[in-house]
């Protein structure tokens, strides 16, 4: 009786249609957050009340169902992403009005918006990709931390006396270099030192090769590399997990029966043979 019963709500987790509302009850949600910001007369303060609660309870129901249609009960907390979720709907249960945590009620409340990542599969894989590729990352942030570094030391003891407040020590060199990586105004800022030093050009030339070019295809690189190994295992993964569709029990039908008349075949021409 249970067994049927989880595998009912198995088929509602699954459901497409399912799945669509929930993702439009999230929308729901990120539109009431936005619309409590502006100052709202009391009908639609009301309103917004009322959906308040109804996306607190739906949020409820959802994690119940994806939680009782686990065959693994304690699987299901392995997932960082039914933590994350469970906590949100936990907390989300916190009475906004008149109450000492209402602050953090609300914060939890923007963050419901987040449940799309949970809910999308293509958006956990691009975080899954992002988050996998962070060891990978932290190299290349170490070396270009080390071009700012000394690019940031060589600009200041240069520069300084020309614009203090650009160049004026290490931290601010930094974030003017940040700038310069970024093109905001950049030019500005070599014009400025070409007066004094002609063949400053250089050095503005091979920071933003060092970075803006080289060290930020690193990155992407790094991140499409893990992205399609992320996308090769959710492939597998659902492939492993899924239901076969009708088509593909059919398939998987004709090539049994093919097998079974090769092998019919191949007997009858031994007897005959034997004869």
């Amino acid at each position: 009786m249970y067994e049927r019963f989880q595998h009912q709500l198995q088929r509602l987790k699954n459901n497409r249609i399912f799945e669509l509302f929930v993702v439009s009850v999230i929308i729901i949600s990120a539109l009431e957050i936005g619309a409590k910001t502006y100052d709202l007369p009391g009908w639609a303060a009301l309103i917004t009340q009322y959906l308040d609660v109804f996306i607190t309870l739906f949020f409820l129901f959802e994690i119940t169902i994806r939680f009782l249609a686990e065959p693994n009960k304690k699987g299901f907390f392995r997932s960082g992403w039914n933590v994350f979720d469970t906590l949100v709907v936990v907390i989300s249960l916190i009475p906004v009005q008149d109450s000492e945590m209402a602050l953090l009620a609300r914060l939890v409340r923007v963050f419901r918006v987040l449940r799309m990542v949970s809910v999308i599969p293509e958006l956990r894989v691009l975080i899954n990709s992002l988050i996998k590729a962070l060891p990978q990352l932290g190299y290349v942030v170490l070396l270009m931390f080390i071009i700012f570094y000394i690019y940031a030391a060589i600009g200041s003891y240069l520069f300084k006396d020309i614009n203090p407040v650009l160049w004026g020590n290490i931290a601010i060199s930094m974030l003017t270099l940040f700038r310069v990586m970024t093109f905001e105004d950049w030019t500005d800022i070599q014009y400025e030192t070409m007066d004094v030093y002609p063949m400053s050009w250089m050095y503005y030339m091979s920071f933003i090769f060092f970075t803006a070019f080289a060290f930020l295809n690193m990155v992407i690189g790094i991140v499409v590399n893990v992205m399609e190994e992320e996308h090769t295992r959710a492939r597998q993964e659902d492939a492993e997990t899924r239901e076969p569709t009708l088509g593909e029990l059919q398939a998987q039908l004709n090539d049994v029966q093919r097998m079974l008349k090769t092998l019919t075949d191949n007997q009858s021409n031994d007897r005959e043979s034997l004869k």
